[in-house]
């Protein structure tokens, strides 16, 4: 009885140490990379949360290119610059644009009737988009806007069909164009076609190893935004594990001593 209950006891403790070392993002499954091409829809965006250095340069990404329509209602600037690490001054001169106070939230100063007018619908707030689409959602849907004339904005998406959104971030990536294996039905995420490929039409500002690394610190701040503090929680959460292993071997020593004498 005693072998078995040691035994027990050591295999929780080894998992509890493999929680210790094993922090988010650090896995093979989140180290990036398209493997097949042709299926988009297993992208991954890779993003590691509790690299700050990507998160202050996705936080710098978002505010330059997606915080003119899309807000972060629940985030204030002050609350970033500190999880960040992001000084009061730099904070101030680059990353606050709307006149706003480091006490306020990231909200958008575009109004909801214009984006109604322009769009069809007023761009949406984006403070939780990560968890309730996930961050690989996100960097899909980023990576994969296409040239499409018979769309308003004259493009599409293979993530979202018809999305109300242009290709915003076209000026970095370039213009392309998607090519799907023939025989078979339009709208390939809708009907079954498989994406072969994309033409480039005109080229950006960034080559391709760059956009993509720029995608990926945009959808890892994303992912941040959606949970402030779940690096905290993580951690806290492995201590707790600690403490409830190391009580569960003391209630063991003393259920031992108490039944000795019965044994």
């Amino acid at each position: 009885m005693t072998k078995v209950m040691t035994s027990k006891l050591l295999g929780m403790l080894a998992a509890s140490l493999w929680l210790l070392v094993a922090t988010p993002g650090i896995s093979a499954e989140h180290e990036g990379g398209h493997g097949d091409p042709y299926d988009w829809k297993a992208w991954k965006a890779g993003n590691v949360v509790a690299n700050t250095a990507s998160l202050q340069r996705g936080a710098r990404n978002y505010v330059n290119y997606c915080l003119g329509c899309h807000s972060l209602k629940y985030l204030r600037y002050e609350r970033m610059a500190n999880d960040l690490n992001i000084p009061d001054a730099e904070l101030r001169r680059n990353l606050i644009l709307t006149g706003d106070k480091p006490t306020d939230y990231m909200m958008s100063n575009f109004p909801h009737t214009d984006g109604e007018a322009f769009f069809g619908r007023a761009p949406p707030d984006l403070s939780l988009i990560a968890r309730a689409k996930s961050p690989d959602y996100v960097y899909q849907f980023l990576k994969t806007f296409y040239v499409d004339e018979t769309k308003p904005t004259g493009t599409n998406n293979l993530a979202l069909d018809g999305a109300a959104m242009p290709a915003v971030l076209s000026e970095l990536e370039g213009v392309k164009r998607a090519v799907f294996h023939e025989g078979e039905a339009a709208g390939g995420h809708v009907d079954g076609k498989r994406l072969a490929g994309f033409e480039r039409v005109s080229t950006g500002h960034l080559s391709d190893e760059q956009f993509d690394e720029f995608v990926r610190d945009t959808v890892n701040f994303l992912d941040y935004a959606g949970e402030p503090a779940q690096l905290k929680r993580v951690h806290m959460g492995i201590w707790v594990v600690l403490f409830l292993l190391v009580f569960t071997w003391f209630a063991w020593l003393m259920k031992r001593e108490y039944w000795k004498d019965v044994h």
